[in-house]
């Protein structure tokens, strides 16, 4: 009997040592028929530690998390399973920003593409990604980018591994200045305009030479506005959400491209500091996408900043070798 005590104790803790030291995993939708690997600093199994390369240490980790999913129903269905019905849908929207420059997440996603994010949740704003990995079943490639801030710049924007930047950006557009484009027409949300993301108190540009048709109408869900009409074409730009607009502009003023007239801000129904900037074809007019409109260009990093890109990209992948 004693013997058999011995034994049942031993067993008990062998046990505990093996089911009590793992925490448990994720809880995915069995109708997704998702598979879903995430890290995080608060949650990773210590089995699957020791089964292969650890987690960084280095404090510049500390804030960060992995996750990892491949696609089998919906780009937020998938996001949500991997992490939690509160922190996916948002996750899902900063991803997207990025998404929408190489797919139309709303028809070329298909079953088996694989999406993997690094991440990190400030208090009290939107989750930040500062790296993505996409894999296209559909196109038969993959895409990678890093959020990296060039020597100089004010904002940080995305940049392929050549140093390519990811997003197009409009020549003789009405910003100059802005952290990330957040809508543009294609990315199937409805919207009728491009939103620049950009703190309040931004510089806002004529786009083209033209004539102030109204200002600060229907306030309470345009804010400070301005309407523009072009001189030759008759087409209309509409700026939304200033915080200021040029003393001594009025109705019948006249402007030229490329003028000061306005500031960025965050009146009317916006959620957050942002410019929208809508083109029509005439006031009750088509809409315009504006990167039809304007000619298009991409940024390029120097070579002098080549070094310090794929060193981040380096540190943020040993995230995806933590969890391999």
């Amino acid at each position: 009997m004693r013997g058999c005590s011995e034994i049942s104790v031993w067993t008990a803790c062998l046990l505990v040592t093996l089911l009590g030291c793992d925490e448990p995993a994720p809880r995915v939708s069995a109708e997704a028929e998702l598979q879903v690997a995430s890290s995080t600093t608060a949650q990773t199994a210590t089995v699957a530690a020791e089964a292969g390369p650890k987690r960084p240490t280095d404090p510049f980790y500390a804030n960060l998390h992995h996750l990892k999913v491949s696609i089998r129903s919906s780009l937020e269905a998938s996001v949500v399973a991997g992490t939690n019905a509160t922190l996916g849908p948002a996750l899902t929207q900063v991803a997207k920003r990025v998404l929408v420059w190489w797919i139309d997440p709303n028809r070329d996603l298909y079953p088996g593409d694989e999406l993997e994010l690094v991440y990190s949740t400030p208090n009290g704003v939107e989750p930040a990604v500062h790296a993505i990995w996409f894999r296209s079943e559909k196109l038969g490639r993959s895409f990678e980018a890093v959020h990296f801030v060039p020597s100089g710049a004010l904002h940080p924007r995305w940049f392929d591994p050549e140093g390519r930047e990811i997003e197009l950006r409009l020549k003789d557009g009405p910003i100059r200045e802005y952290e990330q484009i957040t809508s543009i027409l294609k990315d199937g949300r409805g919207h009728k305009g491009v939103d620049f993301k950009a703190p309040t108190g931004t510089p806002v540009y004529a786009p083209f030479d033209g004539r102030v048709e109204r200002k600060n109408w229907s306030l309470r869900g345009n804010g400070l506005a301005l309407d523009l009409a072009e001189l030759r074409s008759g087409r209309r730009a509409l700026l939304l959400h200033l915080s200021a607009i040029v003393k001594g502009l009025r109705p019948g003023s006249r402007v030229k491209k490329g003028q000061l007239i306005a500031y960025s801000g965050n009146t009317g129904r916006s959620t957050a500091p942002h410019l929208h900037y809508q083109l029509q074809r005439s006031l009750h007019g088509k809409v315009i996408d504006p990167f039809d409109f304007h000619r298009t260009w991409r940024a390029r990093l120097p070579d002098s900043e080549m070094p310090a890109l794929r060193e981040r990209l380096i540190k943020y992948s040993k995230l995806r070798e933590s969890v391999t």
